[in-house]
C-alpha cells in the first residue's frame, strides 16, 4: 500500500489511509469506535452513526476482532483518544476477515496457556509482550555481531549436516544423506576450530544446533541458536574476556534501544546491564560454596557435575553472572586442553547466570598427538574425525573459544519462565509443528 500511513505517524489535519488489525470495537449507541492496531501502535477510528452512510458504519462495525482493515479518512485531534488523535472515516475496506471465535485473545486481557500460544504463534505475536521478546532478540543479535566485529572476529557459516557428531554420544539426529547416514550438527565446534587455524584467526557464528536430548524442561530445546566464538593465539582467559564483553554489550544495547519493549514486559524499572568484570571461581571453589549453602541433600565431591539446584544455590550466593573455571578434565569434551602441570585439570570454563548455565568454553588442544589421546580416553574413534585431526598436522596455533545459548541468554535477560517463549517456533520432544 504505497500511500499507507502508520498509526503512530498520523497527525491532525492530514488525510490518511491506515491499515492493520481490528484490536477492539466499542459501540456506545449513537457513536462507536474501532481501535485499529498496526506495528507502530494503535489509532482510534470514530463512527458517528447519524452523520455517516449506513454501509460505511455497517462495514466498520461488522468487522470482527483481528480482521485486517484499511481505513481512509481525516485525522482530527482528540485528547480523549488513546493516542490523542482519531480518524473520521470516509471509507473502510475489510482486507481479510477473521473468524468470530479466536483461539486466544491477542489483547492479552484473557491469558492463554503456553501450548495454546505456540500452536497459534501468529496470533500470539500480536500481543505487545510477545512482539517485544522478538524485538529484543533481534537487538541482542545485532549487538552481539557488533561486539564480535569490535574484537576483530569474522562471521562464518558452518555445515549443519555432518558425517560425525561433534561430541559423539547418543544426542544425535540421524538423517539419510543420498543413501549414507549423516547427522544434524550438535555444534559448530570442530569446524570453527579449523577456520581459526587458518589465517582468518578470529571467527564467530550465530546459527542453529540440534541435540536429540530427551529432556522436557523449561530450559531445554532440541533445536537452539548457538552464539559461538573461536580465536587463534587465545587462551581460556582471553576467551572469557571476549565472552564477558559480548554479554555486556547485548545487555547495554537492549537497555539503550529497547525501552518500549522493556516497558511492555514490565522490566523497564529494574533492567540493568551486568557490571564487569564477572567473578571467576575455580570448580573446586564452586563446589565448596555450593556445599556451604546446605542446599543439597548430599555434599558434592570432586568430579561431580553441578546439579540444577546447586547452580541455583551458587547463583543466589553470587547474585550475578560468574565464571566457573578449571573443571576436572574427565567431565569436559576431548578437545578441551588440560593444564600442562596438572593433567587432571582442564582449561574448560562455564559462564553462569544465577538461574542457569549460559556458556561452555575453554582452550582447545592444538597438539595433534594429545588430541588423539583425548579421543581415545572418551571412547571415540579418531578415524571418524580424520577430516578434523588431519588439519592439525599443518601448524594449528593455540586457540580458545566458547558457545553461548542464544535462547538462554534471552530467557535470563527477560526473566522468561520457559525457554520456548524466546523461540518463534520451538522444537522439542513433542513439538514438530508449526
Amino acid at each position: 500500500m504505497d500511500e499507507r500511513t502508520y498509526a503512530a505517524e498520523a497527525a491532525p489535519g492530514e488525510e490518511v489511509t491506515v491499515a492493520g488489525w481490528v484490536h477492539e470495537l466499542r459501540d456506545l449507541g449513537g457513536i462507536a469506535f474501532l481501535i485499529l492496531r498496526d506495528t507502530s501502535g494503535r489509532i482510534q477510528v470514530k463512527f458517528e452513526k447519524e452523520a455517516m452512510a449506513d454501509d460505511l458504519v455497517e462495514t466498520g462495525l461488522g468487522a470482527h476482532r483481528e480482521s485486517v482493515v484499511a481505513v481512509t479518512g481525516a485525522v482530527e485531534a482528540e485528547e480523549r483518544a488513546p493516542t490523542g488523535v482519531e480518524v473520521v472515516p470516509e471509507s473502510v475496506e475489510v482486507l481479510a476477515p477473521a473468524d468470530t471465535e479466536l483461539p486466544l485473545d491477542p489483547s492479552g486481557k484473557v491469558e492463554a496457556e503456553l501450548s495454546t500460544r505456540l500452536d497459534n504463534r501468529t496470533l500470539d505475536l500480536r500481543r505487545a509482550e510477545g512482539q517485544a521478546v522478538f524485538e529484543v532478540r533481534a537487538e541482542v543479535l545485532r549487538a552481539v555481531r557488533a561486539a564480535f566485529r569490535a574484537h576483530d572476529a569474522t562471521e562464518i557459516n558452518t555445515p549443519k549436516i555432518v558425517a560425525t557428531g561433534t561430541e559423539g554420544g547418543t544426542e544425535l539426529f540421524p538423517i539419510t544423506y543420498f543413501g549414507r547416514e549423516a547427522f544434524m550438527n550438535q555444534s559448530p565446534q570442530l569446524f570453527k576450530q579449523l577456520v581459526a587455524g587458518s589465517n582468518v584467526e578470529r571467527v564467530f557464528e550465530i546459527g542453529p544446533i540440534f541435540r536429540a536430548e530427551e529432556h522436557n524442561t523449561p530450559r531445554h530445546l532440541n533445536e537452539a541458536t548457538s552464539i559461538d566464538f573461536e580465536g587463534a593465539f587465545c587462551d581460556h582467559h582471553d576467551a572469557m574476556d571476549v565472552c564477558e564483553a559480548v554479554v555486556v554489550a547485548a545487555y547495554e544495547a537492549v537497555a539503550e534501544n529497547c525501552r518500549d519493549q522493556l516497558e511492555a514486559l514490565d522490566l523497564a524499572e529494574e533492567f540493568e546491564p551486568p557490571e564487569p568484570p564477572f567473578p571467576r571461581f575455580t570448580y573446586e571453589d564452586a563446589i565448596d560454596r555450593v556445599n556451604a549453602t546446605g542446599a543439597l541433600d548430599e555434599q558434592l565431591v570432586w568430579g561431580d557435575d553441578l546439579p540444577t539446584e546447586g547452580e541455583r544455590a551458587l547463583g543466589r550466593d553470587v547474585g550475578g553472572h560468574y565464571f566457573v573455571t578449571d573443571w576436572p578434565a574427565e567431565i569436559k569434551p576431548f578437545y578441551i586442553m588440560d593444564h600442562d602441570d596438572d593433567p587432571d585439570l582442564s582449561t574448560g570454563f562455564d559462564l553462569m547466570h544465577p538461574r542457569m548455565e549460559l556458556v561452555s568454553g575453554g582452550q582447545r588442544e592444538h597438539r595433534r598427538e594429545r588430541l588423539i589421546e583425548g579421543f581415545e580416553r572418551q571412547g571415540l574413534e579418531p578415524e571418524a574425525f580424520e577430516y578434523y585431526t588431519e588439519m592439525f598436522r599443518y601448524g594449528m596455533p593455540p586457540h580458545a573459544g566458547w558457545g553461548l545459548g542464544g535462547e538462554r541468554l534471552l530467557m535470563t535477560m527477560l526473566e522468561l519462565d520457559n525457554i520456548r517463549e524466546a523461540v518463534l517456533f520451538p522444537r522439542d520432544r513433542q513439538r514438530l509443528s508449526p
